[in-house]
């Protein structure tokens, strides 16, 4: 990926046709434009086989670097590109520390949590965010960084999706 030292430059959100994330990042490296599109591992059952895939931390979207001067006009018709996101009547902005962490991010190894495995049945805590007082039932993985686990909330058995990085095992 190239890099755009200009001090006036900043990150921009693009939206992308359906399914075209690949193509409009494509066209936009030829017209030499800086983009990053986040992706991650993710490991799917194809025929009853697991495989890792490379797929969009978030599908549509990905994020170009421009200064206020650069030829925007490009953009308009870039094939897989559908628009520039606007919030309050200008493009929506993404602040550079956010870019850098969602690069440190998808750079870094997927590893496992723990050396062993999860096995469905194990009590899990969660340790972040809304749920962080709730103990679930793991069921399965949902890919590299997420599983599903089950909660008691609500007087209900509730399926839940969380990742990995927000559980730990209980405690003994």
């Amino acid at each position: 990926m190239l890099t755009n030292n200009t001090k006036d430059s900043r990150w921009y959100l693009l939206q992308c046709k359906p399914r075209q994330d690949e193509r409009a990042q494509i066209n936009l490296l030829r017209q030499n434009y800086v983009i990053f599109r986040p992706q991650l591992i993710n490991e799917r059952l194809i025929r009853g086989k697991p495989h890792k895939t490379l797929e969009s931390l978030f599908p549509g979207y990905l994020f170009i670097q421009l200064s206020y001067d650069d030829n925007w006009a490009p953009l308009r018709s870039t094939r897989g590109v559908c628009r520039v996101v606007h919030f309050n009547h200008g493009p929506a902005t993404v602040a550079d520390h956010i870019i850098e962490h969602l690069r440190a991010r998808c750079r870094e190894p997927l590893e496992l949590q723990a050396t062993e495995e999860l096995k469905p049945g194990e009590t899990l805590q969660i340790i972040r965010g809304p749920l962080s007082t709730l103990e679930g039932i793991f069921l399965s993985r949902l890919g590299a960084e997420r599983v599903m686990i089950l909660l008691q909330f609500l007087n209900r058995e509730q399926q839940v999706r969380i990742p990995l990085s927000d559980l730990e095992r209980q405690r003994s």
